[in-house]
């Protein structure tokens, strides 16, 4: 099964901005017995440059659409959604307008996916909002990563500078490749379609603004949320590839020790993107863990 683009793509208001989503999948019933009980799901994307909902889990829609409600959201600054200026840094500000989006919908609770800047906006969320989060799945997230053994800034986020630096084609291609093992995964058409996302009207300065919020020093504190991450409660999977270069294994060890209820799946010959490269496998782990949930007892 597989979705045409348009005809899952919905808009919403969250508070002042508009955000741009893709929602498919049964919508619930009000039940609290269906699978992962009867939760949404909401998945948030990275923040590479051309970074979306769609590219990072577009592919990914219709497995878990079959199981859950599925919503991908761009975040603030990303895709077809609004770009304002980042107020703060950047986790807080993406994670208030979840908030109010998700107030805009009507929806109180869901489980929350979040993929390397998407995944700091989860754990954000969570912190702030705890009783509107079942589980959490974190992949290779931002904010909850501490580099034990790896240099700063890692070969990707070194990847992602150049690029911002110098938007070309060939530093678009040399950002991509870092995301992957699989080079194959590496196209033309990949590299065109994120290269065109990446300039267009408004996506350099929101780039600019988003990371900026992790610079300045009145806000970037604020996004090192592995200091925060003892007060993350909800049963918590920590995904990972073994060679991703952007944010490395060795930076999932604080969160696995500090969170109470997580645990860690490593996914071998993986790098950034495992929704992508790891697809079946990444698919069967998440789903697994998020219908272990049930609802009335809040476990």
């Amino acid at each position: 099964m597989t979705f045409d683009k348009e005809e899952v793509r919905r808009s919403s208001k969250a508070g002042d901005i508009t955000l741009n989503y893709y929602e498919a999948g049964p919508v619930s019933t009000g039940s609290t017995t269906g699978l992962g009980g009867g939760l949404p799901l909401v998945m948030l994307h990275g923040g590479g440059p051309g970074a979306s909902s769609w590219s990072n889990f577009g592919p990914a829609l219709p497995h878990f659409a079959a199981d859950f409600r599925t919503l991908l959201v761009d975040q603030p600054g990303f895709g077809d959604s609004d770009k304002p200026p980042v107020v703060g840094n950047y986790f807080r500000h993406s994670a208030g307008y979840l908030a109010a989006f998700l107030d805009e919908l009507g929806i109180d609770r869901i489980h929350l996916l979040g993929n390397s800047l998407g995944g700091g906006t989860a754990a954000r969320f969570a912190l702030e909002h705890p009783k509107r989060v079942g589980r959490l799945v974190l992949m290779g997230p931002g904010g909850l990563n501490l580099n034990v053994l790896s240099a700063d800034p890692t070969e990707g986020v070194q990847r992602l500078m150049d690029f911002s630096a110098n938007p070309s084609r060939e530093a678009m291609r040399a950002f991509i490749s870092t995301m992957v093992v699989d080079q194959s995964l590496v196209t033309d058409a990949l590299v065109d379609e994120r290269l065109a996302d990446a300039t267009k009207p408004g996506a350099r300065e929101a780039m600019a603004s988003m990371g900026a919020s992790f610079w300045n020093p009145d806000t970037y504190e604020d996004g090192m949320i592995w200091r925060d991450a003892h007060r993350i409660r909800q049963h918590t999977l920590l995904t990972w590839g073994r060679e991703d270069r952007v944010n490395p294994l060795d930076g999932a060890l604080v969160a696995l020790k500090q969170i109470p209820k997580a645990q860690l799946h490593v996914f071998p010959n993986c790098g950034h993107w495992a929704q992508i490269e790891a697809a079946e496998q990444f698919h069967a782990v998440t789903t697994t863990f998020l219908q272990a949930h049930r609802e009335r007892s809040s476990t």
